[in-house]
């Protein structure tokens, strides 16, 4: 089992990674990085042209005009967001709960993060009225709100925000003069793609959004980092932006953490990015299994009495268990630490609390990850892939009577 709350429980030492695939890679993407393994140039900070390029070509195909000069890319999510809240000088505003390492990199940079309530139909966007009563008490109390961080498919929810809520928050805060960080490293692992409208606050406001992709969203594994981000467009010349000189100075943060991505690793990010069809097959089954598993979870929780929106997008569920709080205290369960550890053991899987999400503490609320149900090796889970039913492999279907037992004890 990963470690669970007992050890290293420290907002910034100790942060539960982003839900993992734990599927296989496509073989093709795997030659890629083999073949390139004996390359020895370095890539230069901010990613090489070819990788740039083929980030243009995926943006270019989700309607998002963009160019090679309004690109960068890092070894991770973490390092670029980094960059990209300190090339904007002031305070930065996101969703609560809001991904675990949100936070603690604002913090890092010696910024407060103050955290906006979501409405009741989805995370990952704050409700448009309570960012602008944030702004204002923000203001009045001597801080300066400058940056506001979303994600329209969101971690931890697994929710996608709709458009019309998406337009109304982007206004508010670029009206308030906030630049919008939009986090969009689960759109592709969208459960119905087909029934489901996802639409990037780029699209909307395009002067005033920076768009954040981790590729192991759906693209490729978290072993092999790598983020992008774009930029709004360079304007025609004689027109005023900031946009290239942010991207200058994040640009040389990356230069001074030394964050240059692998050769070999930039080599595969870009053929993923191009989206050859091996690659894209192999995503949207990820993310249909995922789908189907997670709906299984929900199920499970409903089932148990605790409560949790449909999941929508990635690989979690969001649950709030705050119903069972009496058989939770009878255990000694009184907080969402207190459930991490608790939940962690009976399931042998980490379970993390939503106080990691910027939830209050006292919450009973809680992330469930759905890859530990797919198997207990690589050959369970690539089984789980290629099945047509992997609710009836036995290996997924003893894993999903477990869960549910673990919580139907808890009632």
């Amino acid at each position: 089992m990963r470690q669970a709350a007992s050890e290293g429980r420290g907002p910034v030492r100790y942060g539960p990674l982003a839900p993992e695939s734990g599927l296989p890679v496509p073989a093709s993407l795997a030659a890629v990085l083999a073949a390139a393994a004996g390359r020895a140039p370095a890539e230069p900070p901010g990613g090489g042209p070819v990788l740039r390029e083929a980030a243009c070509g995926y943006w270019w195909r989700r309607g998002l005009h963009t160019h090679a000069e309004d690109v960068l890319a890092a070894p991770g999510a973490a390092p670029l967001l980094y960059a990209l809240l300190a090339a904007h000088e002031g305070d930065v505003l996101m969703p609560r709960p809001c991904p675990a390492w949100w936070t603690p990199h604002t913090r890092l940079l010696g910024r407060p993060a103050y955290h906006v309530p979501t409405p009741a139909e989805c995370g990952g966007v704050p409700d448009p009225y309570a960012l602008l009563e944030t702004v204002r008490r923000v203001r009045a109390e001597g801080g300066r709100p400058a940056v506001l961080l979303l994600s329209v498919a969101d971690d931890p929810t697994a929710t996608v925000a709709p458009p019309e809520l998406v337009r109304e928050a982007c206004e508010a805060a670029v009206a308030e003069g906030l630049h919008v960080v939009s986090d969009e490293t689960w759109r592709d692992t969208l459960h119905r793609p087909r029934d489901t409208v996802l639409l990037s606050p780029a699209e909307m406001c395009p002067e005033d959004v920076t768009v954040l992709s981790d590729l192991s969203g759906a693209l490729a594994p978290a072993a092999w980092p790598c983020a992008v981000a774009r930029f709004p467009p360079s304007p025609k010349p004689g027109l005023p932006s900031d946009s290239p000189a942010r991207r200058g100075r994040a640009l040389d943060v990356l230069t001074a953490l030394g964050a240059h991505l692998a050769a070999p690793v930039a080599h595969a990010a870009a053929h993923a990015l191009d989206e050859p069809a091996d690659v894209s097959a192999h995503a949207a089954a990820g993310a249909a299994l995922h789908a189907r598993v997670a709906s299984a979870v929900h199920r499970a929780v409903l089932a148990a009495g605790a409560i949790a929106r449909p999941p929508q997008a990635g690989r979690h569920l969001y649950a709030d268990l705050g119903p069972l709080r009496a058989g939770l205290a009878a255990r000694g369960v009184n907080d969402s630490m207190e459930l991490e550890v608790h939940l962690s053991e009976r399931l042998g899987f980490l379970v993390p609390g939503g106080h990691r999400f910027g939830d209050e503490l006292g919450a009973l609320r809680v992330r469930f990850d759905t890859g530990p149900l797919l198997g207990a090796d690589d050959e369970e889970r690539a089984e789980a892939l290629r099945a047509a039913e992997p609710l009836e492999l036995p290996h997924v279907a003893d894993a999903l009577r477990a869960f549910g037992a673990v919580l139907e004890e808890l009632r």
